[in-house]
């Protein structure tokens, strides 16, 4: 009930993420009927390009033992050394033959999924030797799907078989008094024949199989809603904490330029929308932006202006213009030169007449 009612959750298609540490275990769609298909016609490729001379190789070796049986010792040492140069030699004739279908059935598990190297499958666990756990394997739905196919395999390959012998039936009884290098031949012809016939059938289980085990595949890997947010919390992190630290790292950039204000030449305002904190000292190229900000930031700019006695000056499209074109800690666009360097002499000019009333 409860694997059940776990499915029936999994409504999401799986994440790449998800889908990498299926692969990185071990677990991949793989259709065994595809790995077949690639034996088989790799045997069928031997057979039709190469059985000719590997039959010609074997019984030429085997020609010269019956034609030299007289001279051939077999006693002790000198039989073991015949059946190991015996063995090299067909090993030599087969071994590239075998080599090749090694490879093709290689090649049917590399069409389905990327190479795996991984001891996960082969990890001991205790359900792998439970049995009670071996025995829902036997009888679960897969394995009389299985059992169903293999019956059915059986069955059609049986009937190819028929068709294709029974209507050569005949020639049998002319195969008697054929000679060897005929006989060998038309066999050759006839089992050909049948891998044919048995490739056609193949293909189409193949195909029809490698779709169902993919789709199979697709649906153990979907995930639930919930495990989609608990990967991304895991991968991006979790949002909450995000934006609680992105708060707390504004805050600071807030209080950091904040305690530059005072060191402020002067605050353009827009008067309460806009703030902006300009510094001009001798030597510099341009002014620079040092704080600015709307509404409740643009606020407490103004309150640490007047409070640490910096110049104040109304000026709504310029304080626009600088809030939307400068960044803080750089140096006004040369379009602002003009406007800004007008509220600056102006601070000047001030700035002198208070310290002429003063003295």
């Amino acid at each position: 009930m409860a694997d059940d009612q776990d499915d029936a959750e999994k409504t999401e298609d799986p994440t790449q993420k998800r889908l990498k540490e299926a692969h990185d275990k071990g677990d991949v769609a793989k259709s065994q009927e595809v790995s077949t298909w690639f034996t088989l016609a790799g045997a069928t490729l031997l057979i039709a390009l190469f059985a000719p001379e590997i039959a010609a190789s074997i019984g030429s070796l085997l020609k010269g033992y019956m034609e030299h049986a007289h001279q051939i010792p077999v006693d002790g040492y000198a039989l073991k050394a015949l059946w190991r140069d015996t063995g090299q030699s067909i090993a030599l004739i087969v071994g590239l033959p075998l080599l090749a279908l090694v490879v093709m059935a290689v090649a049917g598990n590399m069409v389905q999924h990327q190479l795996v190297f991984t001891t996960e499958t082969i990890t001991p666990k205790l359900s792998k030797i439970s049995p009670l756990s071996g025995f829902k394997r036997l009888f679960s739905g897969e394995s009389l799907v299985n059992f169903a196919k293999g019956i059915a395999k059986i069955f059609v390959v049986g009937a190819l078989m028929v068709a294709v012998l029974w209507p050569r039936r005949d020639e049998a009884d002319v195969m008697i008094f054929a000679d060897l290098t005929i006989i060998l031949e038309e066999a050759r012809i006839l089992i050909l024949q049948l891998l044919g016939a048995v490739m056609a059938f193949m293909t189409v289980v193949a195909a029809a199989d490698f779709a169902y085990q993919r789709n199979k595949w697709f649906n153990k890997q979907k995930m639930s809603l919930r495990d989609v947010k608990d990967e991304y919390k895991q991968t991006e992190g979790d949002p909450h904490v995000k934006g609680k630290i992105r708060q707390i790292r504004m805050e600071r950039s807030r209080k950091r330029m904040m305690s530059a204000v005072p060191d402020a030449t002067v605050v353009v305002t827009n008067p309460t929308h806009y703030a902006v904190a300009l510094k001009y000292e001798d030597g510099m190229g341009a002014p620079l932006c040092i704080a600015k900000g709307t509404d409740a930031v643009a606020l407490r700019i103004r309150g640490v202006a007047k409070e640490h006695q910096i110049p104040v000056i109304e000026n709504p499209p310029l304080a626009r213009a600088l809030y939307a074109s400068v960044e803080i800690e750089q140096e006004i666009p040369e379009e602002h030169y003009k406007a800004v360097a007008e509220v600056i002499g102006f601070v000047y000019r001030m700035r002198k007449r208070s310290n002429w009333r003063s003295n």
